[in-house]
């Protein structure tokens, strides 16, 4: 007789990429119930609203799959509680952060530090994408019981067949918001350019008005801000360039980067969060929020030879198989 599918319900209240190929995953193994919560508001009517699909869903459910430690990860672990059914929570990278700098992470209030804690103690399986987040949730939380599963990129997306015709262009990829311009690099990425005006920069993301007018001003002739671009021009992006820079103030993990890797590009980056995890020996690692520093280390990584290794440690460490067995596996364990 053939074992029954567990059925497990997939929560979230974000449609990012990453989280849409869990989504993905899981399908291919599982009878996937999808509670995904994205522009829910926490007023009174909406958090009812959102318990109540929660409370019907997990009830047809043999266990939650929740995407970061949030409210909608509150409610369905007390929820489950009650069910006697068990979670399985994944942590990213705010939840465990503590940046005071630049003012960010969940850690860094009390408040939402004994929230998040609370939601991390009382799921069943913590999963952490990096090494980095896991010294993060020690440090912050005193929480030693997190498993490692990195993020999976999708291999097959960037299959090299020839040499690629790589140019003097040096990327980054981000939404650029107010928020952003020094948490995920993009102002010192634009300084930098002004250091290396034959190399052509390119900044790839939708971008807020009033975050485009603060960096006008620090803006070269060589920077360009493409806008949102589809992924097919990404990845001719990623195939041209020579160096991708993500010289953030804090990563949990770093997708683009990991696929500009896979593309050959010479990874620069900060040595904060999982970035040198990321890179491994394949790039340069510069100092947060110096353009001069990180205008040299792209200077050096335009001369580097060190694309197929960076390609290799990408598909070695952080393959989408990887993360799928190691999901398929977890979900089994709990459901015996």
């Amino acid at each position: 007789m053939d074992k029954r599918v567990p059925t497990v319900l997939f929560i979230s209240s974000y449609s990012v990429a990453f989280v849409l190929r869990d989504i993905e995953i899981l399908k291919k193994h599982f009878n996937l119930l999808v509670a995904n919560f994205v522009g829910i508001k926490k007023t009174f009517y909406d958090t009812v609203v959102t318990i109540i699909t929660i409370w019907k869903k997990l009830r047809k459910s043999d266990l939650s799959f929740i995407w970061f430690a949030d409210l909608r990860a509150l409610i369905t672990i007390v929820l489950s509680k009650l069910l006697q059914k068990p979670t399985i929570l994944v942590v990213g990278g705010y939840e465990v952060a503590n940046v005071p700098e630049i003012y960010y992470g969940g850690a860094l209030r009390r408040f939402s530090r004994k929230k998040i804690s609370f939601i991390i103690r009382h799921a069943d399986v913590v999963l952490s994408v990096s090494r980095a987040s896991q010294h993060e949730l020690q440090k912050n939380f005193s929480i030693y019981s997190s498993q490692l599963v990195y993020n999976g990129i999708e291999i097959d997306k960037f299959i090299i067949d020839a040499p690629l015709d790589k140019e003097d262009i040096a990327i980054t990829v981000g939404r650029v918001t107010e928020s952003n311009l020094l948490r995920k690099g993009i102002e010192p990425f634009v300084r930098a350019a002004a250091f290396l005006p034959k190399v052509s920069f390119y900044v790839i993301g939708k971008y807020d008005n009033d975050a485009y007018e603060q960096l006008k001003n620090i803006t070269s002739d060589n920077v360009t801000f493409t806008g949102f671009i589809a992924e097919k021009e990404l990845i001719e992006f990623y195939q041209r360039a020579k160096v991708y820079v993500q010289v953030s103030a804090h990563e949990g993990f770093g997708i683009s980067l990991a696929e500009a890797m896979l593309a050959e590009c010479i990874p620069v980056v900060t040595d904060r969060g999982a970035l040198p995890e990321v890179v491994g020996d394949s790039g340069y690692t510069v100092d947060f929020n110096d353009p001069c520093q990180t205008a040299r280390a792209i200077e050096s990584a335009m001369h580097s030879t060190n694309g197929y290794t960076a390609r290799k440690h990408i598909i070695e460490n952080f393959s989408m198989k990887r993360r799928e067995n190691a999901l398929q596996r977890i979900i089994n364990s709990l459901c015996r």
